[in-house]
């Protein structure tokens, strides 16, 4: 295995990892260049290789589907079979792999289709200079546009600011769900719920497009867009001693349905068909027929959905076909489908935490602000009927009842979580404008030193907090706090202040 650039740290295990997932996992027959993605684990704990200064401010600014991972790294893939009679079995394979942290799949698919053909003719010294031009490369900074030269040419794309979309990692949603897309309402609930799924298809090129086109409709647990039976979590994810975990996974190998009909969803894909006009549409099948390694493409679950099925999106994507709608527009009319009803589930969601908020009236300088009311499934519920999904959604169906199955999803708990700091941030820096707003010499009258020399500390922790958390507040509120401590101090005997001014 050849590394490049070579100082670049990877252990054995990670090594190994990208040697398996670099190559299809069962025999095609199929010859020429195939390109697919993987996602793997970092050995050893992200705490091995922390996040730098420059990287922590390009998440701050990030949609959270385009953050680094701190403990996952991105494969991606370009893959090359000929025939070759001089070797053994009949064949010349090899692989070219990105590793990288950023999810920009249309990008770095993009840079191995100019590297890749060129390496496997030069081979390492075509990698040298390469890697020497991509060190050239500025840092990504969202709503920025990246210019990236590489072989005499520049890749041009633009990194969006977070209520952007983007063309670094958007893919061909018409192409990737063409045989499910009469179900593909069904299958954003099942990522809503973060329901474990397998997809099975043809190759990993469509495996991997499937499984990123699924979990970048919603937030989503966990997924791995290509995986293989020599993974280190295989046993993890086909032992039968428990739940099977909230993945998605996307296999090629038939021996998963065999060691994974445990799983309650598992969608087969095969070889894209026409039906019509229409690309065949996979059927929704009951698990129990899912007995034997060549069962035939289907989605198999039992799940029912909770929502009815658009049938007016059908219909516009008939007519798109009907009037020979490129692909692009057909892949915009879906996204904005999946957005809408993502949207319209959230907003309601939303509206709720924000009045858990306590008054800003309420956030005085000199006490703790007042702590943010528990999420209250029933309250919350009750609120619907005035402002739920109905108000921004035309799709009908059981709303609360996908509200109810979401409460007990892991997906709920990590939106919560992250909202309710997000939340905490914003009280701490509502407080930290109170403060700085208020009189300190009024509340300075009549306090001891000890309540002073303590206030100093207080505020100083509260500024420390601040820049690492990098709360919302402004330039100007910190340097008035500041100067709140610098009035006290000054107010305070010398040996006080001696011992309290900056060294």
């Amino acid at each position: 295995m050849l590394v490049y650039p070579p100082d670049y740290a990877l252990s054995e295990k990670e090594k190994t990892s990208i040697c398996y997932l670099a190559f299809p996992d069962s025999y095609s027959g199929s010859l020429g260049d195939t390109q697919f993605s993987f996602r793997f684990r970092q050995s050893g704990g992200w705490q091995r290789s922390a996040l730098r200064e420059d990287d922590l401010d390009y998440d701050r600014e990030a949609p959270l589907g385009l953050q680094r991972e701190p403990a996952h790294y991105f494969g991606y893939v370009y893959f090359r079979q000929v025939k070759d009679d001089s070797v053994k079995r009949g064949y010349f394979q090899k692989s070219l792999v990105l590793v990288s942290r950023l999810p920009y799949v249309n990008l770095f698919q993009c840079l191995l289709q100019l590297i890749a053909p060129e390496y496997f003719d030069k081979l390492e010294p075509c990698l040298e200079a390469v890697c020497s031009e991509i060190d050239q490369w500025p840092p990504p900074v969202p709503g920025r546009m990246l210019r990236l030269p590489v072989m005499g040419v520049v890749i041009q794309a633009p990194l969006p600011a977070p209520l952007l979309l983007s063309s670094v990692y958007e893919l061909d949603l018409f192409r990737c769900f063409q045989p499910v897309l009469t179900h593909v309402q069904m299958l954003w609930e099942l990522m809503l719920l973060a329901e474990p799924l397998v997809v099975l298809g043809p190759s990993p090129a469509v495996s991997s497009e499937t499984v990123l086109a699924l979990t970048r409709q919603v937030y989503c647990c966990d997924y791995r867009p290509y995986f293989t039976i020599h993974d280190s979590e295989f046993r993890e994810y086909a032992t039968r001693t428990q739940a099977p975990p909230s993945v998605v996974l996307g296999v090629t190998n038939p021996f998963f349905i065999k060691m994974l009909q445990h799983w309650p969803h598992i969608l087969r894909l095969g070889e894209l068909k026409m039906a019509g006009d229409l690309p065949k549409q996979v059927k929704v099948k009951k698990l129990a027929k899912l007995k034997s390694l060549d069962a035939k493409p289907g989605l198999y679950s039992s799940y029912k959905p909770f929502l009815h099925k658009d049938k007016g999106l059908i219909k516009r994507l008939l007519k798109g076909i009907h009037k020979k709608r490129s692909s692009e527009a057909q892949s915009a009319l879906l996204r904005r489908h999946l957005l809408e009803l993502t949207q319209s589930f959230v907003i309601p969601l939303e509206h709720y935490m924000v009045s858990l908020m306590p008054l800003q009236r309420a956030i005085t300088p000199w006490k703790n602000p007042p702590p943010i009311r528990p999420f209250q499934q029933e309250e919350f519920l009750k609120t619907l009927d005035q402002a739920g999904p109905q108000l921004t959604c035309v799709v009908k169906g059981d709303w609360m009842g996908l509200y109810r199955r979401f409460f007990r999803s892991p997906n709920f708990d990590g939106w919560y979580r992250q909202r309710h700091k997000e939340m905490m941030h914003k009280l701490e820096a509502l407080h930290l404008e109170a403060i700085s707003e208020a009189n300190i010499g009024t509340w300075m009258k009549h306090k001891s030193e000890v309540e002073v020399v303590d206030l100093v500390l207080k505020l100083r922790e509260k500024l420390v907090q601040a820049g690492r958390h990098h709360l919302p507040v402004k330039e100007e509120t910190v340097q008035r706090v500041g100067q709140h401590i610098t009035t006290i101090i000054g107010a305070l005997p010398e040996d006080l202040q001696g011992v309290l001014r900056p060294q």
